[in-house]
């Protein structure tokens, strides 16, 4: 609700409705806590595109859900955004820890499309390229519609199909 730099241990206590004391029994500091939460809720953030993604049939199929999901999520959890955002600044090591998880995971993806017959044109040497072009276009093509429509599930059909088509013909995937 009031980001990194205003959430101090008195408001998270008091909104927690626990004792300031027995947030230091879980936190040695403020910055302890925030160093926590990005990567614990991007873990949940990963499960719950994981968990979609497992619903596609083919590659191409489960990008697609995996970039509503990414929706979902960030539509369901708003916070989540900001958490994102701010850590870069303000939790640095949580940011970095987070984006490393993130591309590792999406790399990991990558390489068993790979060992499946997919994405012929790339060597394994490029799929953590890949993975970062992708994870960025995700994240950009979120804030973009954020800026461009009310927060919501719903995203344009033509960011699907578009997204899908520059997978299919980009990546030479289809």
């Amino acid at each position: 609700e009031c980001g990194y730099r205003d959430a101090s241990v008195q408001r998270i206590t008091a909104a927690a409705g626990v004792a300031q004391g027995t947030f230091y029994l879980y936190f040695a500091s403020r910055q302890a806590l925030f160093d926590e939460l990005l990567p614990h809720f991007g873990l949940q953030m990963l499960e719950h595109v994981r968990e979609r993604m497992a619903q596609g049939r083919d590659f191409l199929d489960m990008e697609v859900v995996g970039l509503k999901a990414v929706f979902e999520y960030l539509s369901d959890n708003p916070w989540f955004w900001r958490v994102l955002n701010e850590a870069e600044v303000e939790a640095p090591a949580a940011w970095a820890r987070h984006h490393e998880e993130v591309t590792r995971r999406y790399i990991r993806y990558l390489q068993r499309v790979k060992a499946e017959g997919g994405l012929r044109d790339y060597s394994a040497a490029e799929l953590p390229t890949i993975a970062q072009f992708l994870v960025a276009a995700r994240d950009y093509m979120y804030r973009s519609h954020l800026t461009a429509h009310a927060p919501g599930r719903d995203i344009p059909m033509t960011i699907l199909k578009t997204y899908r088509k520059f997978i299919e013909h980009g990546l030479g995937a289809g």
